[in-house]
This record gives C-alpha cells, sequence and structure tokens, in this order.
C-alpha cells in the first residue's frame, strides 16, 4: 500500500525528477559541460528559444489548468477592475479626486467577494471560487473579501515592465504568474459562470470586451456580465450610440447589466438559469 501511494505512475520507467537530479551528479568533463549534453527538459537557454514559444504557450495554459483540477475548482466568479482604486481607509492617497470617490466601489467589490465565498464554501469550496488578476486595487477587494470570509481565492498575476508582486489576500498556492496575456484571458474565462467589471482602465476595457465578444460571437456560453458603476459605465461608453450606429445589435446590450451594490449583483446570480445555457 505505502509504494502505491508513493509512485502512482502508471508505467515502470525511470522518473524524470531522478534524472535531473542525477544529471546534476555526473563526472565533469568537456562532455558534460557542453550546453548539448544538457537534458532538454532542465535546459532554460533551450526552453527560452524562439521555436520553443508553442511549448511555453502550452505549459502556461497546463500549470494553471493542473493545480485548479487538482484543488477540485470547479466553477469561478471573476472580478475585474481598476488596479489604482485604494481602499477606502487610503482614500487620501487617491491621485484624483474621482479616483478618490471610486473607493466605494473597493468596498463593494471586497462585500461582494465575502458574500460569493460564503456561498462557495457551502459547496466546500469547488464552485464559485472568487478568481481576480492578482494585483492590487479592486482585485485586492476582491480577494480579501474571499480571505475574510475564510475561503480560498484564485490570483491571475501577469508580469509587466513595472513590478508588481501578487497582493496578501491571494490564496498561496492559487497565486500564478502569467507571461502570455492570451493563456492569462483563458484562464479567467474558461471556468467563469459570472463576470463582474468594476470601473478600471485600458486593462479592464480589455478583459471586459474580451468576454462581451466572445458571448456575442458564441464562442462561449452567455454568462451574467455585471458592471458595477452604473454612472461611470455610461459615461465611459456610449453604449446607445454603438446601437444607433448599427455597430452592435440593441439585443446586444442585454449581455450587460449595472449595478451599484454587492447585493445587486449577487440577486442577477442567483436568478441566472445555468441549466438553459
Amino acid at each position: 500500500m505505502d509504494i502505491i501511494n508513493e509512485d502512482k505512475r502508471s508505467h515502470t520507467f525511470r522518473d524524470s525528477v531522478e534524472d535531473a537530479k542525477a544529471a546534476d551528479r555526473v563526472p565533469d568533463t568537456p562532455q558534460s559541460r557542453s550546453p548539448a549534453y544538457r537534458l532538454a527538459f532542465v535546459d532554460e537557454d533551450f526552453m527560452m528559444r524562439e521555436e520553443l514559444r508553442p511549448v511555453r504557450l502550452q505549459l502556461e495554459l497546463l500549470k494553471p489548468q493542473m493545480i485548479l483540477d487538482e484543488r477540485g475548482i470547479e466553477s469561478t466568479v471573476v472580478m475585474f477592475g481598476g488596479a489604482r482604486i485604494p481602499a477606502p481607509e487610503r482614500k487620501e492617497t487617491a491621485k484624483t479626486p474621482m479616483l478618490g470617490e471610486l473607493t466605494k466601489y473597493y468596498e463593494e467589490a471586497r462585500r461582494f467577494a465575502h458574500e460569493v465565498t460564503n456561498r462557495s464554501l457551502q459547496h466546500y469550496g469547488r464552485q464559485f471560487v472568487v478568481c481576480t488578476g492578482g494585483g492590487p486595487g479592486v482585485m485586492e477587494a476582491g480577494n480579501r473579501g474571499a480571505n475574510e470570509a475564510g475561503g480560498q481565492s484564485i490570483g491571475l498575476n501577469i508580469l509587466l515592465p513595472h513590478e508588481q508582486a501578487p497582493n496578501a489576500y491571494v490564496t498561496p498556492d492559487l497565486s500564478f504568474n502569467f507571461h502570455y496575456f492570451a493563456l492569462r484571458k483563458m484562464h479567467f474565462l474558461m471556468r467563469a459562470r459570472a463576470v463582474t467589471v468594476f470601473p478600471g482602465g485600458f486593462g479592464t476595457l480589455d478583459e471586459m470586451f474580451e468576454a462581451l465578444t466572445l458571448i456575442q460571437t458564441r464562442r462561449m456560453k452567455r454568462i451574467p456580465i455585471i458592471l458595477f458603476g452604473i454612472d461611470f459605465w455610461k459615461q465611459v461608453v456610449n453604449w446607445d450610440l454603438l446601437v444607433e450606429a448599427g455597430t452592435i445589435n440593441a439585443e446586444d446590450l442585454h449581455l450587460l447589466s449595472f449595478v451599484e451594490t454587492a447585493g445587486e449583483a449577487l440577486a442577477i446570480i442567483d436568478a441566472w438559469d445555468y441549466g438553459c445555457e
């Protein structure tokens, strides 16, 4: 029984981890020092080559997928929003007066994530797990609310030119780091049962329109897309003008819901008939 627990492989071949360790113990010779002699899968120079991009893309898809599967996470609630919106207690640090006023949505994001996580815990933390971009601002609020509810939450961070560490509230072993934006976006939506969008900038707009486009073109099933901040979003995007111009159909606006509070957003999710999609 102990042997089965220690080694779950379905074959009898020598283990790759075992060989990777053994490769460090080979005699030091001109041949063994050559880059050509390195095992391919531990050769960083080789893995970074231009020709290996397809392999790196596959790895960035597989690693989070496998970890989330192992943790039994079946569905998520995604929270997009601005990294620059501070918590209400740090309102004075906001760069502009308007940004300071948006701190109320930090608190709504925190409250929403707290309640979503309470519900998730009723499903043993497998369903409706909070998922954010892992950074500061609204993302921090989402992970913070989940943490305060005693549940887990996901952070999908990405390497940026300016250093950005994951916020302190992401569940450590569900904190992921990406090089490819495209793979990060896939992981945001692969398990999503709802997408919430709080006030934000280019990144938030990009993520919101990506989800809308996939649903509009029926590349993914329809799920609730809930925008927090009615005045903000109706000033940032002239939705009616898009319909008037004919660049979208009037029914496309039904893909969106606008709310102000966590309670309103939760009511939309509760009323959604997931079985019909």
